[in-house]
């Protein structure tokens, strides 16, 4: 009996650790992966400000960084069903024989106490999760509220050496030739049990962007605020979740944060094509094993105020399994200011594929439409006729993420963006990139990037020294390092 006991236990742990280790890769929501941020945005304008009329995650991150982790919990999740029933088939073989054999013994000796190892196993498993879990740096926490927080600089040389000093199309690390704050950041969060929140503060040139399409009379204390939501999350509602107040998008497969993502600079999609975040409701919801839904109401893009009194419908699917997830996001609703006529619409999908601890990807699709009130015509107490004008942007990319040692990454990214109409960029053009980025983790909660960017289109849009527009293509190389601490997210 004793032998078998010991046989389980030595299954039990090669089925968990094995397997679980595995699991560990890390999505663009977390160093990154798809937030699930955003992440967003996450994460999506006057036409020269990056993703105004435009997610990693929280985890993916895939918000990214929310959404990104929630794909991860799932696949934790789904490992521990599985082990769960292997069990069950080991618990009752063990039974079985026992029972078989009972007779026999009782003749010799007094049967020994049962004790309630094998029976308790799966309880005791709960663990797990936290060893196929990602390193993190140490949680910093005060009583019940947990805290965090980032400081990220960089310094960047771009060959085309504009005047203006400014690297076009990038987001954040927008500032040439010179050595820059991307932002600083104080995050303090306590999960919902069944009551919770989230509030991130902070400052710098990646506040300034995301900020960019507030109004000028909003309160200024809202150009540091990235996210502040109070979330509910009653048990027995069985992991349904929702929040109120200023969130990440959750389309996007990158997020704001940098040590959330794979690469350095943001991609072109985060940049033009999606928002940055959201005010209003947002509710998320389990289906089944491998399926999470949302729905969201805010007042729209990138605005805390809303610029209109129409509201923005937000539709979010995630489909989980232990190798891959696929999210798909949908906005919609007028975002044009002081009116409710026309219609602004995303769709968002990324496909994020984990099959090893070493290698990761992702692939990510968007497609964005903007209607606009054009003119009136109409005779005096007529009704009038609205002439109205569509804006289309639309774009592909994706990520390969190699991961040969703990402290090693290499991360290739190539993208396709066009702007039919130049709604997004300012210029009606067709738009592609190629980043190539290492990392290494110099320190735990301390790491720094080396990366060259080529951008080039099919307009003349790059600044060329003191020519503005005279070029149609742009090569950058940026360090960057950033410092981080408290839970990963």
């Amino acid at each position: 009996m004793r032998f078998r006991s010991v046989c389980c236990c030595v299954l039990l742990a090669s089925l968990l650790g094995v397997p679980a280790l595995a699991q560990t890769s890390s999505p663009p929501a977390e160093q990154p992966a798809p937030g699930t941020s955003q992440g967003t945005q996450a994460s999506a304008p006057p036409p020269t400000t990056p993703q105004e009329n435009t997610t990693p995650s929280a985890n993916a991150e895939i918000r990214i960084a929310r959404t990104t982790e929630d794909i991860r919990e799932r696949m934790l999740l789904d490992r521990i069903d599985q082990l769960e029933k292997r069990l069950a088939e080991l618990e009752a073989r063990n039974s079985s024989s026992t029972a078989a054999a009972a007779p026999s013994a009782q003749g010799q000796a007094p049967a020994p106490t049962p004790t309630p190892t094998t029976a308790a196993a799966p309880p005791a498993q709960s663990p797990a999760p936290a060893a196929a879990a990602p390193e993190a740096t140490p949680t910093w926490s005060i009583g019940p509220i947990d805290f965090s927080g980032l400081v990220d600089g960089y310094v960047d040389f771009n060959a085309n050496h504009p005047a203006s000093m400014t690297n076009q199309l990038y987001n954040f690390d927008v500032k040439a030739n010179q050595f820059s704050l991307n932002m600083a950041k104080l995050s303090m969060s306590h999960t919902a049990d069944p009551v919770g929140f989230e509030v991130d503060l902070g400052f710098g040139r990646a506040f300034d962007i995301i900020h960019a399409s507030e109004p000028n009379d909003a309160p200024s204390i809202l150009r540091n605020v990235e996210q502040a939501y109070v979330s509910l999350k009653p048990a027995a509602l069985k992991g349904f979740e929702v929040d109120l107040g200023q969130f990440v998008t959750s389309a996007g497969a990158e997020v704001i944060e940098t040590n959330s993502n794979w690469n350095y600079s943001r991609s072109l999609l985060f940049a033009w094509a999606i928002p940055y975040y959201h005010f209003g409701i947002r509710t998320s919801f389990p289906i089944g094993k491998h399926f999470t839904g949302g729905v969201q109401l805010v007042n729209g893009w990138n605005d805390t105020e809303d610029n209109n009194s129409g509201k923005t419908l937000g539709l979010t699917g995630t489909f989980t399994t232990t190798k891959f997830a696929w999210t798909n996001s949908y906005y919609g609703g007028p975002e044009n200011p002081g009116t409710n006529t026309g219609w602004r619409q995303l769709y968002d999908s990324v496909l994020l594929l984990t099959p090893s601890s070493k290698f990761n990807a992702y692939l990510n699709y968007d497609y964005g439409q903007n209607t606009s009130p054009l003119s009136v015509s109409g005779t005096t107490g007529s009704s009038g006729i609205i002439t109205e004008t569509t804006d289309n942007w639309y774009g592909i990319g994706g990520a390969l993420h190699f991961q040969p040692t703990s402290k090693w990454s290499f991360t290739p990214r190539i993208e396709w963006f066009k702007d039919s109409e130049g709604f997004s960029t300012g210029k009606a053009q067709d738009l592609k990139e190629i980043t190539l980025t290492g990392e290494y983790k110099i320190l735990a909660g301390f790491l720094a990037r080396l990366e060259y960017r080529y951008d080039w289109s099919n307009q003349l849009f790059f600044d060329r020294s003191i020519n503005p527009a005279s070029s149609k293509s742009e090569n950058t190389v940026a360090l960057g390092f950033v410092g981080f601490f408290g839970p990963k997210r």
